[in-house]
């Protein structure tokens, strides 16, 4: 006779095996892809390896006190990076509204629960003209106002007793005209922090490491694109005051503007172990592998009468080898939206980047072995098979 305990375990046994063996996107409807774009969040970013995966099916086995698991992570983050402090965020854009509020409140709880309310606080971010894009804002969640400069006088003139930060996109380097060195100089001449965001930039794997050797204050990036972390965590880096003070932002306190900027116990161990694995990665051996599997589909595609390839590497944010097919709509007789379309809606769905004039291919969130259905759909579409 088994007695209630066992019941329930043998139940919740066959629960498990039940669920495990379930289709959930074929249930609900929804058709899965092969990912020849990159790591777009409306794509769902990227896949987590299984060492991650476990981490996060461990988090949620046990109950743990939320600050102290933060606490220890953020030590073992700032660790492996090298720098002063860390802490594990929601996203990116998480990080830069937590980074700006830490830096406009310090420690000070009646502020932290004041903001929006940006009376009798530094409320002005200086960011260069051509890295104001939509990103910023994360910035205005905090209540604070954007002020647009283009060069270092400006910057210099810009700068007065309601100046909370500099913020630099390290994605826009190029469309600035101030760059990463006279920024951090800029910025401890005029005592002002240097916030950089390096959301997308990574790999190099040297980039978590060198914004905060640089001297910038904080630094963030997203957790789900290459360190291929949960896709709602991120990583915020840098100076121990003002992590510190941004946490303040961030559950379990409740009355804050971050309150709904919530990264659960499963995120946390979850994207510390991300890290772990991609600190161990042979980051050689995987940019070489991209090159293969790029060359592969640019091989395939420019044999095809008509077409023309470019292989190609980002200098920032998405910084992989990357490939441009173009080709005479005239001589191959369809447009890059058609041949988009055809990729997607085809079996298996196959999702790409692009524009009027070129379609975009990248490798680096495939799984192994995919490559060559991409190479050889490619060339199907292109030929009208």
């Amino acid at each position: 006779m088994f007695g209630p305990s066992l019941l329930t375990a043998k139940a919740s046994e066959e629960v498990f095996l039940e669920q495990a063996g379930r289709d959930f996107f074929k249930e609900l409807g929804l058709r899965t892809f092969i990912n020849a774009a990159g790591t777009y969040t409306s794509m769902t970013g990227s896949l987590m390896h299984k060492e991650v995966t476990d981490a996060i099916s461990y988090g949620a086995t046990e109950y743990v006190n939320l600050d102290e698991l933060h606490d220890k992570v953020g030590e073992r983050i700032a660790e492996l990076l090298d720098c002063e402090y860390a802490t594990v965020t929601s996203g990116a854009f998480g990080a830069m509204t937590i980074g700006l509020a830490g830096i406009m409140c310090g420690m000070d709880e009646k502020k932290v629960a004041q903001l929006p309310d940006t009376t009798g606080l530094k409320d002005e971010v200086i960011v260069q003209k051509g890295h104001s894009i939509g990103y910023t804002h994360a910035l205005i969640n905090t209540g604070a106002n954007i002020v647009e400069i283009e060069t270092a006088k400006e910057l210099e003139k810009a700068v007065n007793d309601k100046t909370a930060m500099l913020w630099f996109l390290n994605a826009n380097t190029d469309n600035g005209e101030i760059k990463w060195e006279e920024f951090v100089a800029l910025g401890k001449k005029l005592n002002v922090p240097t916030f950089i965001d390096c959301a997308a930039d990574v790999p190099p794997v040297e980039n978590l490491f060198k914004f905060t050797k640089l001297g910038f204050d904080l630094v963030c990036f997203s957790g789900g694109k290459g360190i291929r972390g949960p896709q709602s965590a991120g990583l915020l880096l840098g100076k121990r005051e003002y992590i510190e003070a941004a946490r303040l932002h961030t559950p379990p306190r409740g009355t804050t503007i971050a309150r709904g900027m919530k990264v659960n116990k499963e995120e946390v161990l979850g994207m510390m172990v991300a890290l772990e694995l991609y600190l161990s990665r042979d980051h050689q051996k995987e940019w070489e592998l991209w090159e293969s599997q790029i060359k592969l589909i640019s091989d395939s595609a420019l044999s095809v009468k008509g077409v023309k390839t470019e292989i190609h590497v980002p200098p920032h944010a998405n910084h992989v080898p990357s490939l441009y097919i173009r080709w005479d709509e005239k001589e191959v007789g369809i447009s890059t939206d058609e041949m988009r379309k055809r990729l997607r809606d085809g079996h298996p769905s196959i999702e790409t980047v692009g524009n009027k004039e070129q379609v975009g291919i990248t490798t680096w969130m495939m799984e192994l072995g995919q490559e060559r259905i991409v190479a050889q759909r490619v060339k199907e579409v292109l030929e009208n098979v």
